[in-house]
């Protein structure tokens, strides 16, 4: 029986003799894994690498990329935003119109919905003819230009201006015409503008007292009747200048021929129809008032008098015809001779000249 002392010799040293187990067994060895069995065989060989003059170069990690460049995909971005905002504007725009146009509280539901400033002249009536038909319409399919030009046909009104006051109401704003002279049109008698326009007398109190033109007509181009209308606005201011107001004694005034303005001047004495010619209105006229008494005195009636001609002044040229005319001197301080100028009844006079 074999003794055992208490030893035990180390694993390492465990080995089987050749000898016991035959000449011709190999050597075996039996020993315990250790901590560097363990470990990764790479992070070993760190220390080496390290120490290794040439190092190989790494592998790069594959990094996928878009199909589109990054200028172009932020690009498309602000694109389907700004569509996307566009849509819900359109669809937002498209919801509202639809609200404003079939909703009832956009409707006219009558004329009191119709507010109307400035008519002195017009009527009401005469306003509401022209929307009568948008009554009971939506607000915002009342055609505004086209009833502003309809009110313009109105011939007081000059000006119309039509807006819609939310939710359903209209404003019509008028301004009329100012008139400036009567206008004896056939057998009657109309006020006319400075533009030519002719205008039908007001219903109601309100009075004018101006000038009654002769010789206008309704068929006549508004082009002629305004070129007629600036050369009597030339010989109003003209015989009002400084303060005077001799437009108040002219009752009458022709302006058929532009080359000689004839006005008929009414006193307590008569009627006198007195040419004026194109220019030199007021000096003209101060002729006839400082002698139209004069010349009464020395006639027995003065109907016309001419005063176109420098220095002389043609008495009755008018009714030359049945009677002479007579030339007098217009500047004498005592009294003038009269001359009497025989011609034939077809003639047109032929004054002889005279100083002043």
């Amino acid at each position: 029986m074999a003794r055992n002392d208490g030893y035990n010799p180390p694993d390492d040293q465990l080995t089987s003799s050749p000898r016991s187990r035959g000449t011709n067994a190999p050597a075996r060895t039996t020993a315990r894994p250790t901590a560097e069995d363990d470990l990764d065989p790479r992070l070993l060989d760190l220390d080496d690498a390290e120490e290794t003059p040439f190092l190989r170069a790494q592998k790069r990690v594959p990094v996928r990329r878009s199909a589109l460049p990054r200028k172009t995909a932020d690009r498309l971005k602000i694109a389907t935003i700004a569509l996307v905002c566009f849509a819900v504007v359109v669809v937002a725009g498209y919801q509202f119109y639809r609200y404003g146009a079939t909703s009832w509280r956009f409707r006219l539901d009558s004329s009191d919905d119709v507010q109307i400033a400035g008519l002195q002249n017009v009527t009401r009536s005469q306003v509401m003819e022209i929307f009568a038909a948008d009554i009971g319409r939506n607000v915002f399919f009342v055609p505004l230009a086209d009833r502003e030009k309809q009110l313009e046909q109105i011939p007081w009104v000059e000006s119309a201006t039509v807006m819609r006051l939310l939710p359903h109401q209209l404003r019509i704003q008028v301004r009329e015409r100012t008139p400036v002279a009567f206008a004896q049109v056939g057998s009657r008698v109309q006020l006319v503008d400075a533009g030519g326009v002719l205008m039908d007398l007001p219903r109601g109190s309100k009075k004018y007292s101006f000038p009654v033109l002769v010789g206008m007509s309704d068929a006549e181009p508004l082009s002629t009747r305004l070129a007629r209308m600036k050369i009597y606005s030339r010989v109003i201011s003209e015989l009002d200048a400084n303060g005077a107001h001799n437009s108040a004694e002219v009752s009458e005034m022709d302006l058929r021929d532009p080359d000689d303005v004839k006005i008929t001047v009414a006193d307590d004495a008569g009627a006198v129809l007195v040419h004026l010619g194109d220019s030199s209105f007021l000096d003209r006229f101060n002729i006839y008032k400082s002698h139209i008494q004069e010349w009464r005195a020395k006639f027995s009636k003065v109907e016309s008098v001419d005063l176109r001609y420098d220095r002389q002044v043609i008495v009755n040229p008018d009714t030359a015809a049945a009677a002479p005319a007579k030339v007098v001197e217009s500047g004498a301080p005592k009294a003038s001779p009269v001359k009497q100028l025989k011609k034939p009844a077809a003639a047109a006079p032929r004054p002889a000249t005279t100083k002043r």
